[in-house]
């Protein structure tokens, strides 16, 4: 048995044996110790990495001896790269790029021979004129600029980058037609000629050594170049009022290891063509301006503090950018103070009275500009008094239009007109307490603001009517209801009440229905005057009015003094003198006020138009109703009919009950007879 075992240690021990047979020619092999960039053979020698060799050719057994980088580009070269290009030695290998002034047509930045070669000379990009844009200046600068790509090469990169930034400073310093354009056309322009600039920039950059340049002109225009190779350090350009710095990273192309461009233009003169460009902020910043300011308009405006400037680099895809840009920009102090301006990708990460710090994720047009907003603090006792006020209103404007619907004794023109104001006034006030600030839904707040123009402006022309049939009124003191003006007056007030609003909200919307709606409130924006749509029609129905205001009581002074002591003439002629006065103050002077709310006595002319016009329900309804003979009649009939039928009512019930119980004591007289008889 013993035997039988010892007979199997043999193969045993070559299982055993076998796993270890690589391992220890491994550990006899690394037993010489080889230097870095090479490998062992055997016990005995090393071999040199490919790219690298010693001094005793690529394998050696000299351990003192090291592998060193082999130079392909050097002479003489075994690497030939083509004609155009330059090899770039690398540790361990090479690589092939363009010469400067060159640029790859397959787009491949390195190649490794002459058959990947696809290099020629860098031309000059095209420039996309503006469309439908007439200005002879602005074509006599594209022409320039037609000439200067004509003559390009990449010999003369620095005398057509300088040509180019004079070119510039001369059309804005010159700019001739180009400022008798409309501003959006001036903002297109201005937008062609600086992503036009930045475009050719870039393009013809690519001819530059390395190295930084700089370029200015006489208009005061700075240009700031930096043409580097791939590093690890940080990029930084500098001026006299602003200053860029960025990363390695953010400039170049991965995996690109040729030459990289990054500048920075400084266009002082460019100002005067963004006049009233837009703003556009970023939903998320005007948002917290609204919650902050409550009383925050939609219309700003807006001043350049700083230099306009241009940031671009090699790389054309920067709406992204790996790591934000930052931008130092110098500029006064804040106080003396088709594109568009936007916040959106950039945020403010300091700031002093002479200098702002940005942080941006992409490269474009940027400048440092204070806007104003237009802020109105709310007050909130005008709050309440305008709730409770036109609360109020509503009661006696609905009182007021069911009187002169149901009461027939006063029926007559005057009283049509004054159905048809206080419906309006009632109209408008509901829109107005109940959907003002109805701003969730821009369409919706758009047809709140013109039905809100459309009433309001209603309201005003029935005010015109009534102030003219009071006029004529004082002139035919003794035949208001049966003269020719009366007639005329039926047949003429309902095209002209509702006509004559409903065009001039019609040619309001159709020429800018934009501004319909701002971002606080459901009414007319200010932009460009267009509020002047109400209030232009206002001033001129306040004024007639007034006009018609004099002449009544120039008539009614007149008549006066030619009255005899009749009681009944007396009595009209003194009612149409307040009823004159009392149109004038509830229906003109309260607008009046609001246009009054300037200077130092803003505040207490806001506090007596929201009181006045808030109640001006309130003083309809005292004026044509309860202090009219007529109408108290007419209540205490009806007061008199509601006693009379109440009473009625009363009478039947309390009859009815009586018949009940006299029938409950028949039914029991009835019913108890038999048992007295039994």
């Amino acid at each position: 048995m013993r035997n039988k075992y010892l007979s199997l240690l043999p193969g045993l021990l070559v299982l055993l044996l076998f796993p270890m047979g690589p391992t220890a020619q491994n550990s006899k092999a690394c037993a010489l110790p080889c230097p870095p960039n090479s490998s062992c053979v055997n016990g005995t020698a090393c071999r040199c990495a490919p790219g690298f060799i010693s001094f005793s050719g690529e394998i050696f057994t000299d351990p003192l001896e090291s592998c060193d980088d082999i130079n392909e580009c050097g002479r003489p070269s075994p690497v030939d790269c083509g004609s155009s290009a330059d090899c770039q030695n690398t540790e361990g290998g090479y690589y092939c790029t363009c010469s400067p002034g060159y640029e790859p047509v397959s787009g491949a930045m390195i190649f490794r021979n002459e058959s990947e070669n696809t290099c020629r000379e860098i031309s000059f990009p095209i420039w996309t004129a503006p469309s439908g844009i007439k200005s002879q200046a602005l074509s006599h600068f594209l022409n320039r600029i037609q000439d200067l790509g004509r003559n390009f090469s990449s010999a003369s990169v620095l005398n057509t980058v300088r040509d180019l930034v004079q070119e510039t400073g001369d059309l804005l310093e010159t700019p001739g037609d180009l400022k008798t354009l409309p501003f959006s056309e001036q903002h297109f322009v201005v937008t062609n000629l600086l992503f036009g600039l930045e475009n050719v920039l870039r393009g013809v950059s690519k001819a530059l050594p390395k190295g930084s340049f700089t370029f200015s002109s006489s208009a005061g225009i700075e240009l700031s170049l930096e043409v580097q190779a791939p590093s690890y350090t940080n990029i930084t350009l500098i001026q006299k009022q602003t200053k860029m710095m960025l990363t390695w990273d953010t400039v170049h192309d991965s995996g690109d290891s040729g030459l990289a461009v990054v500048g920075l233009l400084s266009t002082p003169g460019i100002d005067k063509f963004l006049a009233e460009a837009p703003l556009v902020l970023d939903a998320e910043e005007l948002t917290t301006l609204h919650e902050t300011r409550r009383g925050l308009l939609q219309e700003t405006s807006h001043i350049l503090l700083s230099d306009v400037i241009s940031a671009f680099i090699t790389n054309k895809d920067t709406e992204n950018l790996r790591s934000p840009v930052t931008f130092v920009f110098q500029h006064e102090h804040g106080q003396n103070g088709s594109g568009h301006w936007d916040t959106r990708g950039c945020r403010v990460t300091s700031t002093r009275d002479n200098s702002t710090t940005c942080q941006c994720s992409h490269l474009s047009i940027f400048a440092v500009l204070m806007a104003h907003y237009s802020v109105q603090e709310e007050d909130p006792a005008l709050t309440v008094i305008t709730y409770v006020g036109l609360s109020l209103s509503l009661l006696c404007l609905l009182l007021a239009v069911l009187t002169f619907l149901l009461c027939k004794a006063i029926q007559n023109t005057s009283t049509s007109l004054h159905l048809q104001l206080s419906l309006c006034l009632f109209l408008a006030h509901l829109l107005f307490l109940t959907a003002i600030d109805r701003t969730e839904s821009k369409v919706l707040c758009a047809i709140i603001a013109g039905a809100l123009h459309y009433l309001y402006l209603a309201s005003f022309t029935w005010m015109l009517l009534v102030g003219l049939h009071l006029f004529l009124s004082a002139r035919n003191l003794t035949v208001v209801n049966y003269s020719s003006i009366n007639r005329f007056m039926k047949k003429a007030m309902f095209p002209v009440g509702y006509g004559v609003p409903a065009v001039i909200v019609a040619i309001s919307a159709a020429s800018r229905p934009h501004l319909y709606g701002t971002s606080t409130s459901c009414w007319l924006h200010s932009e460009k005057g267009f509020k002047w749509g109400f209030l232009g029609p206002v001033c001129a129905i306040f004024s007639v009015n007034l006009a018609f205001f004099l002449m009544t009581l120039w008539i009614l002074k007149r008549k006066l003094c030619s009255l005899n002591s009749e009681v009944s003439t007396l009595q009209n002629t003194r009612m149409l003198t307040f009823k004159a006065t009392a149109q004038l103050f509830i229906l003109g002077c309260t607008w009046f006020l609001g246009i009054l709310q300037v200077g130092l006595a803003a505040r207490v002319m806001a506090y007596l138009f929201t009181i006045i016009n808030s109640l001006q329900g309130v003083f309809i309804f005292l004026v044509y109703c309860l202090l009219s003979q007529q109408v108290r009649e007419q209540y205490r009939k009806w007061l008199k009919r509601i006693r009379k039928s109440k009473a009625e009512s009363e009478k039947y019930t309390l009859s009815s009950r009586t018949m009940s119980e006299g029938c409950k004591h028949s039914e029991v007289r009835s019913c108890t007879a038999p048992r007295a008889l039994h």
